[in-house]
């Protein structure tokens, strides 16, 4: 098995490492633009091999995509983050056009690959990847709901004063401000979580969640990478070990929940190849009227790509 990361910053480098130490694959390929980041931090990970015990090699390579030939499963970091003074429409413009770039060359040597994006506005970049890469949905989608589901489990195990291990939730929508947490699909250890907390403090923990990416930028002055990084990890061993868990992801709707092409954090059921079944969950008014809404904020991201006419 052969995984390429292309973009070797935090968040790639860490998605790499994880994927290395978990030994998924034979081989990871850590690519990147700047001179010499991916062939370092390459060597650094494999010279840690004989201290975490893993055979898989390890490789870096500035921009040369034939190193990621036959790759079995891609995943897609490349992107700037928003800075100050950038628009909304200056940002989906520059990582749509990064995303393509990227898409194309991987296509060329992949064929056959998975394609998992982590760019944001992830939403819109796994719609981007999925219009230049020409490949079914099934294997064109974005990492969002794993890692936002994490955030809502650390601070419901943190709150409850229990092992994260034992709590299990859903969480659906776009990734940010309208993702939503469904507390009716939450337990802890087989209890429903509402028996468990108050609703004033388990709303507060479902606004945390939806502004949990805005915290961490405030305390480290950029993006997180070691729960990005680990959410990607466990997508790519469901895929290579065909394990077919079922994990909230950002998948194209082709009419499930009454929606058509859009990219949305829905569960799904992830194995070899890929999104095996997209799984329609029952939800009440409420929790519909608020994917509808989470649905509507998405559309109109994707609406401003579509008028940039890249395809």
């Amino acid at each position: 098995m052969k995984v390429s990361v292309i973009g070797a910053g935090n968040v790639g480098a860490t998605v790499a490492f994880n994927i290395a130490r978990l030994e998924l694959a034979n081989e990871v390929i850590l690519l990147d633009i700047v001179e010499n980041q991916a062939e370092g931090k390459a060597l650094d990970m494999w010279e840690s091999s004989p201290v975490h015990l893993f055979n898989t090699r390890v490789k870096g390579s500035t921009n040369d995509y034939t190193k990621t030939e036959s790759s079995d499963v891609v995943v897609i970091t490349s992107g700037k983050p928003r800075s100050p003074g950038m628009s909304r429409d200056d940002l989906i413009g520059t990582n749509a056009r990064i995303v393509k770039s990227v898409t194309e060359n991987v296509i060329k040597h992949s064929p056959d690959a998975i394609l998992i994006l982590v760019t944001n506005p992830l939403d819109v970049m796994s719609y981007t990847a999925y219009l230049t890469s020409k490949f079914d949905s099934s294997r064109v989608f974005g990492m969002a709901g794993i890692l936002d589901t994490a955030r809502y489990r650390a601070f419901l195990a943190e709150a409850l004063n229990v092992s994260p291990k034992d709590i299990q939730a859903l969480l659906m929508g776009g990734h940010g401000d309208t993702m939503v947490p469904l507390p009716r699909y939450t337990s802890v250890a087989g209890i429903p979580v509402t028996q468990m907390i108050d609703k004033e403090k388990l709303d507060a923990i479902i606004t945390r969640t939806q502004k949990g990416g805005g915290e961490i930028v405030k305390l480290l002055g950029t993006s997180a990478w070691y729960a990005p990084g680990a959410a990607v990890a466990q997508m790519v061993e469901s895929i290579l070990r065909d394990e077919k868990r079922i994990f909230p992801v950002c998948s194209l709707l082709k009419g499930e929940y009454g929606l058509n092409d859009i990219y949305l954090g829905v569960p799904v059921q992830l194995g070899r190849k890929g999104i095996e079944k997209i799984i329609e969950v029952d939800l009440n008014a409420e929790e519909k009227e608020l994917l509808n809404t989470s649905a509507k904020a998405v559309r109109e991201v994707m609406d401003i790509l579509d008028n940039m006419h890249l395809f």
